[in-house]
């Protein structure tokens, strides 16, 4: 096949979403390699370990500009001004994909308003990575970035994730890690679950276990290096009380797993045994 009908022509006045390695360098496809040489600039997360995996590659690379989450505001609408005017940008996140969990995914809304073409080169993400050696069920998954770190929206973060009937794949902080499976392990201890550490790096473990096994085992041993957290959905018969949650919340909860908002009222009012126009009605009454 021809470099046309394979898409490896790298256009001018593009953004590149570009893969890079979360953990092992040869994890690096070609065609990031080709992209990453051949862009007029890059928009990294962090230049100086962007550069270093340049470097690595032998990759020789004049304009490393600055893209992340406190300088977005001002750096985002200057890459757009740049792809305007022609110039093609390769994102990349500090490993893994641009734009998932990322800062890189307020860019890619800034294209999609200017009509700037953004096109993806796919290659290593943590959370597929840990989805599929998890050993739990695949067909339908939910990802939540990293929970938050304190008040009310940790506390419906961790309700959503007892609650949810999908898989559910995360991100947590070795720091972290002792708290969020301990308040896991205080409502749903049997629950299935893998910690993922470490991924496609020299000391990758992958723990299957329980809630409360994972608890214990990140108690008997300090946590070390990057975690994927992958947890079983909740059986039908093992329902959420959700006398505590505002139907508005329920409701937003489903819809942040994906449903439409009939499908989230629909599935909060069997979750409340109540008629589905009870929960229509209550989101909104004025």
């Amino acid at each position: 096949m021809t470099e046309r009908t394979e898409k490896n022509i790298t256009e001018k006045g593009a953004l590149y979403l570009v893969a890079t390695p979360i953990g092992n360098l040869a994890d690096i496809s070609d065609r990031a390699r080709k992209v990453l040489s051949e862009a007029d600039f890059i928009a990294a997360e962090d230049t100086r370990r962007t550069g270093m995996l340049l470097s690595a590659l032998g990759i020789e690379h004049s304009e490393l500009v600055s893209y992340y989450k406190d300088n977005m505001a001002a750096s985002g609408p200057r890459i757009v001004s740049r792809l305007l005017s022609g110039e093609t940008c390769a994102l990349c996140t500090d490993a893994g994909m641009p734009a998932i969990s990322d800062p890189g995914e307020a860019l890619v809304r800034l294209c999609a308003d200017a009509c700037v073409p953004v096109t993806c080169v796919p290659g290593a993400c943590a959370a597929v990575t840990a989805l599929a050696l998890s050993a739990l069920d695949t067909r339908t998954f939910f990802f939540m970035g990293f929970l938050p770190n304190e008040g009310r929206a940790r506390a419906r973060a961790v309700e959503e994730l007892v609650a949810s009937r999908h898989t559910t794949v995360f991100y947590e902080a070795p720091h972290r890690l002792r708290r969020t499976l301990g308040e896991l392990a205080e409502k749903i201890p049997e629950r299935r679950v893998s910690v993922c550490r470490e991924l496609t790096k020299l000391n990758e473990e992958i723990e299957r276990t329980t809630v409360s096994g994972a608890r214990d085992s990140a108690l008997a041993r300090e946590p070390r290096g990057e975690y994927v957290i992958v947890l079983e959905g909740a059986p039908d018969t093992d329902a959420c009380d959700w006398s505590s949650v505002s139907v508005a919340e329920h409701v937003a909860a489903y819809e942040r797993e994906g449903l439409s908002r009939m499908e989230a009222i629909k599935a909060a009012a069997k979750d409340r045994r109540v008629p589905k126009s009870k929960i229509y009605d209550e989101i909104n009454k004025k």
